[in-house]
This record gives structure tokens, sequence and C-alpha cells, in this order.
């Protein structure tokens, strides 16, 4: 079972008022530098197989973070960006205010179903689930058993991915909410995905860390009846 840790970038001075998507040149801002130094310190207590980023600055920023912190553990994760990963293309939207955008008809789909949307000179949220889910699912096959990695992404990324985990619908999708540089943890088997984790933004991360080898259970790809004893199993 390999355990994919989900972390958005950290802020800018795009974040929040503006739509910036793939926007060229977005960096880190003073409170995204802090925030990607946080969570790397977190995730630090993990040793990682992997780290695979979307092409945008603001994450691989982000994404250098968290390595920087697996090497000053001693550990050379890969490294790896992925065009899959990268941000929705939201078209003529791209870098228009929010407060703006709110007054467009198609704000309201974006809203009540999203399966529905494409936007204006760019892609459809469908597409952008379908490529997401792909990537995470191919990563997860490629790094194999055990991997524990880090996919560090955007909002609407995220959210595809994680209702996609839980069995969602995409246009339920807007009820999840990552928050910058919050972690979201899912562990893939072969029966299903488990989301262990959602919008995590202080949690203790050192029980994710993969187990010594030992011999496996016939039921560890199985959902526990009764709840479990926590701590990240299955």
């Amino acid at each position: 079972m390999s355990t994919l840790l989900l972390v958005r970038h950290g802020l800018t001075a795009m974040t929040g008022p503006v739509l910036a998507g793939r926007t060229p040149d977005v960096h880190l801002d003073e409170r995204g530098d802090k925030q990607a130094a946080a969570v790397a310190e977190r995730i630090a207590a993990v040793p990682l197989s992997a780290i695979v980023t979307s092409p945008l600055d603001r994450c691989q920023e982000t994404a250098q973070a968290i390595s920087d912190a697996q090497t000053a553990a001693q550990r050379e994760p890969a490294w790896h960006v992925d065009d899959r990963l990268q941000e929705c293309d939201y078209g003529d939207w791209t870098g228009r205010q929010i407060k703006d955008l709110v007054k467009e008809p198609l704000w309201k789909v974006v809203q009540a179903q999203p399966s529905a949307v494409h936007f204006p000179g760019g892609e459809g949220l469908a597409e952008m689930s379908m490529r997401a889910v792909g990537a995470v699912r191919d990563w997860d096959a490629r790094l194999g058993d055990d991997a524990v990695w880090v996919a560090c992404t955007h909002g609407d990324i995220i959210k595809a991915i994680v209702a996609d985990a839980l069995g969602l619908h995409l246009d339920q999708y807007q009820r999840i909410v990552p928050d910058p540089c919050s972690v979201s943890v899912i562990r893939y088997t072969a029966t299903r995905p488990y989301v262990i984790r959602v919008n995590d933004t202080g949690g203790d991360l050192a029980g994710f860390a993969p187990p010594k080898k030992r011999r496996r259970r016939r039921t560890g790809d199985d959902a526990t009846i009764g709840g479990g004893a926590g701590g990240g199993e299955v």
C-alpha cells in the first residue's frame, strides 16, 4: 500500500483575491515561504520515496522546501515535475478578480455542477479531474508498495483527487477545502483508496513513515470493521 501526501502550495500575493491559474512568475510571498517551511518540517519526520510537483513556480518552491528538509534528514527523494498536476486552465478567467468572476453566469455552474463547466478559452473541470487522478494513480503504481510520496499541487486539483478517492461525483468536490500548505493523505490499495486526512494544517505526520518489512496480513487492504485503532492503519 502506497501513501500519498497531497500538499497545496503556500500563499502568494494573488491567492484569494485573484484567480491566478497558470499566470507565469507567481511566487510564494513571505507568508507562503513560512507556510512551506512549516509543512516541510512536519513532513521531514517521514522518509519520502518521491516528490512530484506541478510545474508552476509556487508549487515548485513549496516542493523545494519539502525536499530541503528531507536532505537535512540525510535523504534524497526522487524529484519529478508532472504537467498533469498543474493548475486548471481557466482560460479567459485567468488573472481576473474573484469579485468580478462571481458576477459571471458560469460562476453558479462552477458551484453547483462543476462537471458541466468548461472555462472559456480553457479546459473543463472534468478534463482537469481526469488528468489529475490519472497522474496520482500512475505514480502510485510506479512507486510501488510501501512508498510514501508527496504530490505538490493546487486547490482544485486536490479537491478532484480527494473526491475521486472518496467515491464522490465531481459535482460534490466543492465540499472539500484544502488550505494553503495543508496536507491531505490518501492510502491506495489493491481494492480501494482510503482517505485518512483532509486539509491537515498542524497534525503530527510521523505515523505515516513506511513500516518495517513484515509479513502482510491477508486483510491489509480491507476496511476495519468497527473503525480500527487509528494511527493511519487500515
